[in-house]
């Protein structure tokens, strides 16, 4: 396989041409207009954000894409499936809630939003993923799966476990229903370092599954109820939760890049990422820490695993922001290999894309084409 395009724009503006008329010409010249659209429905994969997070992508964006599909004869819907974890987005009801409070509604994007794995995360389809190593079946969430075009549209940011979440975990773990994101986390059990540990009990609030308890001032995972999420990760303030992986964490990511494969094999699909907003953790956090690179720009492109090793490549090029947690982490432990392993020093955010490139997705050599 042959190097694959990459289109970008920064966020550079004028009176003449402001920063949604350029991710319009972005799209266009990156050839979403090859794609078949006529009568098509079009999920357009999205993280519709954690309220109380406002780093997730904005709904502006999201009807651009939405009104070229309609002039291009396609039925585009915005989509996400439910979550593992606390928050309000681990139903279809709450999560509808969610989108139109962040305004994702009709109104601002010009399209509906579809939950695809219903109202509980339990309306799936299994879908063959063709030489996949760890997963046969993939539990999709349905709306996604019924899709006739898939296009992703990616708030690139940090992630504590896949080290970043691009368009390969949007679209691998981002479609899963709830089965499917559980069989994806399977591998990853979080334990406590009790000598960090100060039994604040930030981790145990912030699980689903009631595996987490307070007892001698102390928290315990108890990993025959915990389905490895890591949303205690995240929530710990005092760096004491890390996940036993023992190598467990590259299957995450490789789980994570059959998944994707599974949503996009054999469909038109089209792929465009935000690199703006760059927070340290993901969009599920029902807060945002901020932005530990400056703004970069927008990126597209026919291959998701280009696309992701281009923006994962920009933010590595880009200075850290004074005052953030890349900051702060550069501070304690030096400047790393980049930022995602300098944030989160756990994970091995390659695995996913040399995984995704391994079993026919795309390919890391990219040329990048600037409009």
């Amino acid at each position: 396989m042959g190097r694959s395009v990459v289109y970008f724009t920064d966020m550079r503006a004028t009176p003449e041409r402001n920063l949604l008329q350029k991710f319009r010409a972005l799209i266009e010249r990156a050839g979403i207009d090859e794609i078949n659209f006529e009568k098509q429905f079009t999920a357009i994969k999205i993280h519709l954000g954690e309220p109380g997070n406002i780093a997730y992508l904005r709904p502006n964006f999201a009807k651009v894409v939405a009104d070229k599909v309609k002039e291009l004869g396609g039925k585009p819907f915005l989509t996400d499936s439910n979550t593992l974890y606390v928050g309000r987005r681990k139903d279809a009801l709450e999560h509808l809630e969610a989108a139109y409070e962040n305004g994702y509604n009709p109104f601002c994007t010009g399209c509906h939003v579809v939950i695809a794995d219903g109202l509980k995360g339990t309306d799936e389809a299994l879908v063959p993923v063709n030489g996949g190593e760890y997963i046969k079946e993939a539990k999709i969430g349905r709306a996604i799966a019924d899709a006739d075009v898939i296009i992703s549209l990616t708030h690139f940011k940090g992630h504590e476990i896949t080290g970043f979440g691009g368009a390969i975990k949007n679209l691998g773990m981002g479609s899963g229903s709830r089965g499917g994101k559980m069989e994806m986390h399977s591998d990853g059990k979080p334990s406590v370092d009790e000598a960090k540990c100060i039994g604040c009990g930030r981790c145990a609030r912030n699980c689903a599954q009631k595996a987490i308890r307070i007892t001698d001032g102390k928290a315990h995972i108890d990993h025959e109820k915990c389905v490895g999420c890591g949303r205690c990760i995240g929530a710990c303030p005092f760096d004491a939760v890390k996940p036993d992986w023992e190598g467990s964490e590259t299957a995450v990511c490789r789980k994570m890049a059959e998944y994707a494969k599974a949503v996009i094999d054999g469909k038109p699909n089209f792929h465009i990422a935000a690199v703006v907003d760059v927070s340290p953790f993901c969009d599920c956090h029902a807060e945002n820490d901020a932005a530990v690179v400056p703004n970069i720009g927008f990126f597209a492109s026919h291959d998701p695993v280009a696309l992701d090793q281009a923006c994962a490549d920009a933010v590595m090029k880009a200075p850290a922001v004074a005052n953030t947690y890349l900051a702060d982490q550069i501070k304690k432990r030096g400047a790393g290999a980049d930022h995602f392993h300098t944030i989160h020093p756990d994970t091995h955010w390659q695995a996913t894309l040399e995984h995704a490139e391994k079993i026919g997705i795309g390919t890391r050599e990219y040329e990048l084409r600037e409009i």
